[in-house]
C-alpha cells in the first residue's frame, strides 16, 4: 500500500490538490475528479489514505499536524452539507448531493482500519447523523461524535461542525462505553482551556496562540469581522475569485480537525498530542 487517493469533483479544488501536494504541504497521491458515486471499490485498492470530498486537503494537512504520518491507513470524508445546512434547500435525505450512501457503500467494500469525517452541526442534521451511526455500526465500527465551535480551539468566530470517527479495531472506544452510542467525551486539552477568549473596551473578541494575530475588516452591516492578516476582499475581477470562495467556505478547520484527530490518537492509540 502507498500513497493518497484525493476524490474531488470541483476542478478548481483538484488543481488546488495538485499544486499543494507539489509544494509538499498534503500527502503524496493522485486525484480523481469524477463523483463519488462513479468511484468503484477497485479503483481504491493499494492506497493506504483516501480523501473524499478532498476539497483543498485540510483533512491531510491536519492529519499531518495531529502527528499522523502519511504512511499510516485512514479514510476522511466530509459530506457535502448543502442537505442538511441552513445555507441549502433543506431537500436532507432527498437532495442529490445526499452522498453519504456511496461513501458508506466505498466504506463497507474496502474496510478502512479509521474513517474521520466531519458535518454541520445543527438539529436538521441528527438524523443525518443517526443514520451514519447506525450503518457504521452495522459494519462493525465502534462510531464516536461530538460538535463542537473553532472557538473552542481558539478561532475568532464560531463555526460549530460535528466531528465524527468510526474505529474499526474499537479498543478504546468500546471499552470506555457501555451504551450502544458511543460518544468523544474529549475534544482535547485545548477545548476551552489553552485557548482563552479575553474582550476589550470595544467588545472585540481576542484569541490566543494561533490565531492570536488578525485584522479586522468593516463590512455593509456595520460589523466588523477577523480575517487573516494581510487578507483583502476578494472583489469582483479578482482572477479565480469564486473558485477560491467555495474552496475556503467548503474548507474545514484544519485546527479544530488537529484536535480531534489528536484526541482519538490519545485515546485510541495510546499517543500524546502533538
Amino acid at each position: 500500500m502507498s500513497g493518497a487517493y484525493y476524490n474531488e469533483i470541483d476542478l478548481n479544488a483538484a488543481q488546488w490538490l495538485r499544486n499543494l501536494i507539489a509544494a509538499g504541504h498534503i500527502a503524496d497521491g493522485v486525484i480523481d475528479t469524477r463523483s463519488i458515486e462513479d468511484v468503484q471499490p477497485d479503483d481504491l485498492r493499494g492506497f493506504t489514505q483516501c480523501h473524499f470530498f478532498a476539497g483543498i486537503g485540510v483533512w491531510s494537512y491536519a492529519l499531518r499536524r495531529a502527528g499522523w504520518t502519511d504512511d499510516r491507513p485512514v479514510w476522511t470524508g466530509s459530506c457535502p452539507c448543502q442537505p442538511f445546512s441552513a445555507a441549502g434547500a433543506g431537500d436532507g435525505f432527498a437532495d442529490e448531493r445526499h452522498l453519504w450512501p456511496a461513501f458508506c457503500h466505498l466504506i463497507a467494500e474496502c474496510n478502512p482500519s479509521v474513517v474521520f469525517g466531519e458535518q454541520v452541526a445543527s438539529k436538521a442534521v441528527d438524523p443525518w447523523v443517526d443514520l451514519v451511526h447506525a450503518d457504521l455500526e452495522a459494519l462493525g465500527y465502534a462510531f464516536g461524535c461530538i460538535a463542537f465551535p473553532s472557538a473552542s480551539v481558539g478561532a475568532p468566530h464560531i463555526r460549530d461542525r460535528l466531528y465524527w470517527v468510526a474505529d474499526s479495531i474499537g479498543k478504546g472506544l468500546e471499552k470506555r462505553k457501555s451504551d450502544e452510542r458511543v460518544q468523544c467525551e474529549k475534544v482535547g486539552p485545548y477545548a476551552g482551556e489553552a485557548f482563552k477568549c479575553r474582550g476589550n473596551a470595544s467588545g472585540v473578541e481576542i484569541t490566543e496562540d494561533y490565531w492570536r494575530c488578525f485584522d479586522l475588516l468593516a463590512h455593509r452591516d456595520g460589523k466588523w469581522r477577523p480575517v487573516e492578516p494581510g487578507t483583502f476582499p476578494m472583489a469582483h475581477g479578482i482572477a479565480s475569485r469564486v473558485g477560491r470562495l467555495r474552496a475556503y467556505g467548503n474548507a474545514i478547520n484544519a485546527e479544530a480537525a488537529r484536535i480531534f484527530i489528536g484526541s482519538f490518537m490519545e485515546v485510541e492509540m495510546g499517543h500524546d498530542l502533538v
